[in-house]
């Protein structure tokens, strides 16, 4: 069984971790608001009169919001023993960044073909989000299993 998920038998998680967890949180449930969101609009409509702009902007504001907010909550419920970044912290979210970056520009690369092929705003503004979205559910996961994994090895 993979330890990613095991919560259980383990020393306190860092509040780094506990961000990631925040992070990975806000970002499934804010993209599942939106399509809740959109999707009903797209039932007998064209696309072009869809209106996923403000929901967008909502979705991914209250996202940002939801992140401050959810980092202060999690303190008060569960106080970290420090705030501050180790080497390990640094190394663990330089290694996710570079996977969710990898994706961010797969979406980029995805949102530009489909600009250079004429297809509506609709396209290509949810395919970047999209590509937001698994950048930051991939570089999550990669985070966690480096958390569960106790870092990196050292050579």
């Amino acid at each position: 069984m993979s330890r990613i998920l095991d919560l259980t038998g383990r020393a306190a998680m860092s509040y780094e971790e506990k961000g990631v967890w925040s992070f990975l949180a806000i970002a499934v449930v804010g993209y599942g608001v939106y399509l809740a969101l959109v999707i009903p609009r797209l039932m007998g409509a064209p696309i072009d009169e869809v209106d996923y702009v403000w929901p967008m902007v909502w979705t991914i504001g209250g996202a940002i919001v939801a992140g401050i907010v959810g980092r202060i909550v999690i303190e008060i419920v569960s106080p970290s023993e420090t705030r501050e970044r180790d080497v390990r912290d640094t190394e663990i979210d330089r290694m996710g960044e570079r996977i969710g970056g990898s994706f961010i520009t797969i979406g980029a690369l995805g949102a530009l073909v489909l600009t250079w092929f004429g297809l509506d705003g609709f396209w290509v503004a949810n395919t970047l989000y999209l590509g937001f979205v698994v950048a930051a559910v991939l570089s999550s996961f990669a985070k966690l299993a480096a958390y569960r994994q106790g870092g990196f090895q050292s050579w």
